[in-house]
């Protein structure tokens, strides 16, 4: 005999997992191993669905969101306020000439580095706990 599989119905998830679930691969493996490391992490996150893509909120104000852009290879981990960060943490890229925002491009699991990404996530937390603005430095 063989296993029984449910089949997902997909209209039953919430908008984030409807999200996370309609990504083809390695994109979708990508980005439920990195949710679930900054659910981890960061066990006070607020994970909201907004502009289309998963974002995550310390409190109200955003701190990173996930988002696989058109024409790219790679899920593009994005911190609101990277700028503050870029310095200590040179896997921060400004791509696409962004003012803040600054992002770890993940093509493969293989090449993702969780501990340095939990030491930034810890990182950007304080940030965002310390500053006075939501979006803005």
């Amino acid at each position: 005999m063989f296993p029984k599989f449910e089949v997902i119905n997909y209209a039953l998830l919430n908008p984030l997992d409807q999200y996370f679930f309609s990504q083809t691969e390695p994109y979708q493996s990508i980005m439920l191993y990195v949710r679930a490391v900054i659910l981890k992490t960061l066990p006070g996150a607020n994970e909201r669905f907004s502009y289309r893509i998963p974002f995550y909120n310390i409190g109200k104000k955003p701190m990173i969101y996930l988002n696989v852009l058109k024409g790219t290879n790679f899920v593009d981990v994005a911190f609101v306020q990277g700028i503050l960060l870029e310095e200590k943490y040179p896997i921060l890229k400004d791509y696409n000439n962004r003012k803040q925002v600054r992002s770890i491009q993940v093509k493969s699991l293989e090449d993702f580095d969780e501990l340095e990404f939990v030491a930034l996530l810890k990182d950007a937390k304080l940030n965002i706990e310390n500053s006075r603005r939501a979006w803005f430095i």
